[in-house]
């Protein structure tokens, strides 16, 4: 089961970003494109870290440059290299490929260096504050912080006390090193930001080799110039760090890139912040970091959203100067809009009801021709078998139904997808009177594709032959959240308190024949229904399968309802 190529949206008119780098460009400032993407592996990587991959790895092929994948791993209390490996498996399913892989570990003895240089300069010094006394001396934003009284220490001592922080004489917290700026600064990022601290923990990469780490605003900026970085590309909450980063490059007379700030993308009905998406894993709200109902970009992954859909949509999000929250209705359209262009069209009943032809002959089976894409011409068809037993949904029935009602009814007609035209004549019913079984006739002269009966039926329904049928399981996902914003909880409330009860149901379903060729990963449409993609719980003879998003958002109507009600 294959999926065709498809050409992604033309790229809009330039963006602010991209002014400025054609700004620089033509000032000679720099002399090419050179971007990195730079997560820390605490974590996986969600749909707001698709927009910046998509952002940075995108300006440099627009500008044939370069850029890299660094790891800013200067954390090893939060760090694992099963972090590491999911992130550079996302990033190359959204089909980007780094030029460098790089990591700021690589950088210490470098960033150790410059940090002696600082002390030397007296811009940097050893401070024996506690993290709470360095919290009450930094100040507030309406009023200047207080100088430390280790602020004024010789540099020599400092870079003793330094030299022996590195060789482990100490205990963790007891000493800092913080960069000697100004304290009566109104950005409190220059309130002599630490950078370094103690911990004796063991590295991912280093092993036990370092017991100071450097604090991320330390590594990050000088990171950038190690790897000639030329345009670092941020989100909006660095904005107010963009002048420490600019200190630290002028101070040590380095390769200074240009910091440039863009709106990170939020999302209705979803947590962002990669503590909650932690807590949610580790308290088993969800079933992993890869829980289809989960931002992450391994969730969509496997709930079946494609790289092109989220590549499409963070493109038509675009890049903007002032954080905002999108509707996640537009990322369900993104999948929605791609996916009825390229996915195979299969028959599916979820809440079966049983439909007997009663004048079918005996043990008859014939092969329906069935269109798979009509939306593809090239996809062609397929085969699918029908007989006198077949299943449709219960609720394209109705005994008695309104005269709009344009599925099967009692006395009515309608037409079977791909098949034949059935008029219902009868019912059966058990003890306590709910109709079990539809009865009715099939019209042999309405033939799909050498109907020449000359009849007319407003409704088509589909259906699965109940002796061919494969059961499967269907595992039915909504979103994880029940609120457009749950982190704005109520007073005495978390985000917790607004998960959706609702948002997992596992069903049965009976699908036709061809489904029973599926590969993990592959992606339907159930006709009627929505889009599905087999997931990797699937064993031989045993298919489970997502729903991706369903036809049309129905979320927003049933929202409605439930306000009105």
């Amino acid at each position: 089961m294959t999926e065709h190529a498809e050409t992604e949206s033309p790229r809009p008119r330039k963006h602010f970003i991209e002014t400025a780098i054609d700004e620089d460009l033509q000032a000679g400032k720099f002399e090419a494109v050179h971007t990195r993407f730079p997560p820390e592996p605490n974590g996986y990587l969600h749909i707001g870290h698709a927009k910046s991959i998509c952002l940075n790895f995108g300006l440099a092929k627009n500008y044939g440059g370069t850029c890299n994948l660094r790891f800013d791993d200067t954390n090893p209390s939060k760090e694992e290299t099963e972090y590491v490996e999911s992130i550079q498996e996302d990033v190359r399913w959204l089909g980007f490929q780094w030029d460098e892989l790089q990591y700021a570990s690589d950088y210490f003895e470098q960033l150790y260096e410059w940090a002696e240089r600082l002390i030397e300069k007296g811009k940097a010094y050893v401070c024996e504050l506690s993290a709470e006394q360095t919290r009450e001396y930094r100040g507030t934003l309406t009023e200047p912080g207080k100088n430390s009284p280790y602020r004024d220490r010789d540099p020599k001592e400092n870079l003793d006390l330094f030299r022996r922080m590195k060789a482990g004489e100490f205990p963790d917290g007891s000493k800092t090193l913080r960069a000697k700026i100004d304290m009566a600064s109104p950005n409190l990022n220059l309130r002599d930001p630490v950078m370094y601290r103690i911990m004796k923990a063991h590295h991912h990469r280093t092993g036990d080799r370092w017991c100071i780490y450097p604090m991320y605003d330390w590594a990050h900026g000088q990171s950038d110039s190690i790897e000639g970085i030329s345009f670092s590309i941020c989100t909006l909450e660095f904005e107010n760090h963009r002048p420490l980063y600019d200190w630290y490059c002028d101070s040590l007379e380095i390769h200074h890139p240009r910091q440039i700030e863009f709106a990170r993308l939020n999302l209705t009905y979803t947590v962002m912040s990669k503590r909650k998406l932690l807590q949610l894993v580790k308290e088993k709200h969800v079933g992993g970091w890869d829980d289809p109902r989960m931002p992450t970009i391994s969730g969509l992954r496997r709930r079946g959203y494609t790289p092109e859909s989220i590549r499409n949509f963070c493109a038509d999000v675009g890049v903007a100067k002032f954080n905002s929250t999108i509707d996640v209705v537009r990322l369900e359209n993104s999948i929605r809009e791609h996916l009825n262009r390229v996915a195979p069209r299969r028959m599916a009943v979820m809440d079966p009801i049983k439909l007997t032809i009663t004048n079918w002959p005996k043990d008859k089976v014939e092969m329906c021709s069935v269109i798979n894409n009509p939306e593809d011409e090239s996809a062609g068809k397929r085969e699918v078998p029908f007989s006198g037993h077949l299943l449709i949904q219960q609720e394209d029935f109705r005994e008695e139904a309104p005269r709009k009602f344009f599925r099967l009814k009692k006395g009515g007609a309608v037409r079977l997808r791909g098949a034949f035209i059935i008029d219902c004549h009868d019912v059966v019913k058990d003890d306590d009177g709910n109709v079990i079984e539809i009865l009715c006739t099939y019209d042999p002269e309405t033939r799909s594709g050498q109907d020449q009966s000359g009849r007319k039926v407003k409704g088509t329904i589909h259906w699965v032959s109940a002796d061919h049928a494969s059961e499967i399981e269907v595992r039915d996902y909504d979103r994880l959240f029940g609120v457009e914003n749950p982190d704005a909880a109520e007073e005495g409330k978390t985000f917790l308190d607004y998960l959706n009860p609702d948002s997992l149901t596992v069903r049965t379903a009976f699908v036709e024949p061809a489904l029973a060729e599926a590969q993990i990963g592959d992606r339907v449409q159930f006709e009627r229904v929505g889009y599905f993609v087999v997931d990797p719980d699937s064993k031989a003879g045993s298919l489970v399968m997502n729903r991706i998003v369903g036809l049309r958002d129905t979320w927003g109507k049933m929202e409605a309802k439930g306000k009105a009600n």
